[in-house]
């Protein structure tokens, strides 16, 4: 679903809810979103913008702007991460008392870890696997061969690696007298964004281990090398950092979103798909960093964002979300005095009204608290799964629902699931992000799980609270329902899951209670909250044989009424949980 194309016709439809769209898409929930805002930030009867109804190209002949290092010196980064976190058993995160998952033998007592070097060190050998990309692989996953070597030898004078050279003592480490995995900081940021498969039958590729719409990963990651040009872009695709690398070692992380990465057929959408995927990759990111050993600091957008946005010498820096920042290790220098916001220019405000406005709403969106330490990004207790036995299987099996032939959509077969599925899923939507801010604005969001099929549950609504969920009402045809009120439903070109899925989970919130409870940050916090949340179910329905897809196409004010929301209460996400039904078609691996 995009925004209406259509012209305005007729008067608002009086639906009763504080927010309405005249015309016939006035159900439109990527239109309504600048009203949503509007009326948090205090406006009883908020209007439409002109721009809602500007004719817009369609998604599809969207170009994305090239990466805005060009052709900078690059940093290849480590290899054979994939056969670390196989060695990881899901759902344990490992700990200075787990077996070294290299060695098999005791890791090391030695205390928080130290930035580490490049590769492997010593010669050590772990699991190999055929070269990636060139191998077509089933729903099971991939089998590995052992006897490849990863990386080995010494590092040479000129090594430009991410950290700097010491080993890693926490948890990958090994005794004294023993080989060490180093770079646990790269290896972390390759668990999170590296490239996972390529699926040829998939309009969109390349999939990673998170959700992204179309692929299209507008969120990026910077790291701080240190030196007079210290921050290198992060290029999953090119297994890299590219930028100057700089004398010190990278110990900060700054995930910044490109609002332009986004088709403007979604106007000002872009700035809620930024801020959505801003928190999904932070919980992505978090959990890598958890598995590799690396504590770390978040700082939110504050006063001095800006500055730390034009420190990554970006240009334009406009078109860029301000920034997460995570301190690695050590905290750095503070962060040089705030300057002015960069401004739109007077010719793109007159050409995409929609994107100035969202950049003008994002620049407002600052925080006053300090940093605080990640916490854990996975619920304790998980049960063992038999489908994802460790973390490698894991992210490979997550996915967003597939199609044959290049269709869209997605398509699943209607079967009942187990209690664990659903119980399991509560847990990791449970987990709050880390720090005030968006503990807030998580306390402030309502979840509400529709379920079909589900051993010990009723058919019908629930609504979820401290990890369970509550009977709301029974109702056998709101799956059905739900699929009726979706904005892309079945046709020869698409396919629509929902009214087979086992579960389908929204996430909501009252937007005057977030404005009430954190002003104008209120906005984004939700935003970021929810795409936490909504990671953390895609990851518990791999484990469980199920895939999630993170949608926004459902028409609001229909929607409400099957869930049983409140009028002043709009959806921020939701995620259609499914049956995967095989295609036929190949998952090329692409893991390094």
């Amino acid at each position: 679903m995009t925004a209406p194309t259509a012209p305005r016709s007729g008067p608002a439809t009086g639906r009763g809810c504080p927010v309405d769209l005249p015309g016939p898409e006035g159900d439109n929930s990527i239109a309504r979103e600048p009203l949503w805002y509007a009326y948090g930030a205090g406006d009883d009867e908020p209007a439409a913008p002109d721009w809602t109804w500007t004719p817009e190209p369609p998604p599809d002949a969207h170009v994305p702007p090239p990466p805005p290092r060009g052709r900078a010196a690059r940093t290849t980064l480590p290899l054979g991460t994939v056969d670390l976190l196989a060695r990881m058993p899901f759902p344990r995160v490992p700990g200075p008392t787990d077996p070294d998952p290299v060695s098999g033998g005791p890791r090391s007592a030695a205390g928080p870890p130290a930035p580490g070097g490049s590769g492997v060190a010593g010669g050590l050998s772990a699991p190999g696997r055929p070269g990636a990309g060139t191998r077509a692989t089933g729903r099971e996953g991939p089998g590995r061969a052992g006897g490849a070597s990863v990386a080995g030898g010494s590092r040479s004078a000129n090594d430009t690696s991410l950290s700097g050279g010491s080993p890693a003592t926490y948890p990958l480490g090994r005794s004294a007298d023993g080989p060490q995995v180093t770079d646990p900081l790269g290896r972390a940021l390759v668990a999170a964004f590296g490239p996972q498969r390529r699926e040829p039958e998939n309009p969109y590729n390349d999939h990673r281990s998170y959700a992204s719409p179309r692929c299209l990963f507008p969120v990026h990651a910077f790291v701080d090398g240190g030196g007079e040009e210290p921050w290198r872009l992060l290029e999953p695709d090119l297994h890299a950092l590219t930028g100057a690398p700089g004398p010190g070692p990278g110990r900060r992380i700054a995930l910044t979103g490109r609002y332009t990465a986004v088709p403007s057929a979604y106007k000002w959408f872009r700035g809620s798909l930024v801020a959505i995927e801003l928190g999904i990759v932070l919980r992505a990111l978090s959990i890598g960093l958890e598995l590799f050993g690396q504590p770390a600091r978040l700082r939110l957008p504050d006063q001095d964002a800006h500055a730390v946005l034009d420190g990554i010498g970006l240009d334009p820096a406009w078109e860029w979300s301000l920034p997460f920042v995570l301190d690695v290790g050590d905290p750095p220098p503070a962060p040089a005095a705030g300057t002015a916001p960069d401004p739109v220019p007077s010719d793109v405000a007159r050409r995409d009204p929609a994107l100035a406005d969202l950049v003008r709403v994002n620049r407002s969106q600052t925080y006053a608290g300090d940093a605080v330490p990640l916490t854990t990004a996975v619920p304790a207790g998980l049960p063992a799964s038999q489908r994802t036995p460790d973390w490698a299987e894991l992210l490979w099996q997550r996915h967003s629902g597939r199609m044959p032939r290049a269709l869209h959509g997605m398509t699943g077969r209607r079967r009942r699931v187990p209690a664990e599925a659903l119980d399991t899923a509560l847990r990791w939507l449970a987990v709050p992000p880390p720090g005030p801010e968006l503990a807030a604005a998580f306390d402030a969001v309502r979840i509400t799980v529709v379920t079909q099929g589900v051993d010990g549950h009723e058919d019908g609504v629930h609504r979820a609270e401290a990890g369970t969920a509550g009977l709301f009402r029974r109702d056998a045809e709101a799956p059905a329902l739900l699929e009726e009120h979706y904005g892309y439903g079945v046709s020869p070109v698409n396919g629509c899951g929902i009214r087979n899925a086992p579960m389908t989970v929204f996430l909501s919130v009252r937007p005057r209670e977030l404005f009430a409870r954190l002003g104008p940050a209120g906005w984004g916090a939700a935003q970021h909250a929810c795409g936490w949340a909504v990671h953390g179910l895609c990851l518990s329905a791999a484990a469980s044989g199920l895939f999630a897809r993170p949608v926004r196409a459902f028409k609001e004010i229909p929607v409400q009424r099957v869930l049983g929301l409140d009028e002043d209460e709009t959806i921020v996400l939701s995620a259609v949980v499914g049956v995967p039904q095989d295609t036929g078609g190949a998952l090329l691996d692409l893991r390094l």
